[in-house]
């Protein structure tokens, strides 16, 4: 499966950014999609992740109450809405994609990742 993520751009403190995350290829099987991101200089890390059915979500500690993952199964595509952003949301955001129903958090259970989507966040 490829993915193809988009949205990212710059943006000022406080404001709202929707990235989406577009699957192609074998997308008859069912997939946990992730979200995770890469500042400057410090490792990749896990924001979101959402079950198959969208049933089932997690967040990272950081992002909580202020990000939301959903999907669309039917348009093949995984959003992530961000609001109330700051300068610490700063990141490159990459989606992932396991295969199995279920999600997790750790980087290395998903299998499919896609080129990462830059955010930038100004004061």
């Amino acid at each position: 499966v490829q993915l193809q993520a988009s949205g990212g751009g710059l943006v000022q403190a406080g404001d709202s950014v929707r990235l989406s995350c577009a699957a192609s290829g074998r997308t008859d099987s069912n997939y946990g999609m992730g979200w995770f991101r890469q500042a400057p200089g410090k490792e990749r890390e896990f924001v979101a992740a959402i079950n198959w059915s969208g049933g089932s979500t997690r967040y990272a500690d950081s992002v909580k109450g202020r990000f939301t993952i959903s999907r669309d199964n039917a348009k093949n595509t995984v959003y992530l809405q961000m609001n109330s952003v700051t300068r610490e949301d700063t990141a490159v955001y990459y989606c992932a994609a396991r295969s199995g129903i279920f999600f997790k958090t750790a980087l290395s259970e998903y299998d499919y990742w896609g080129q990462g989507t830059q955010v930038t966040v100004s004061s």
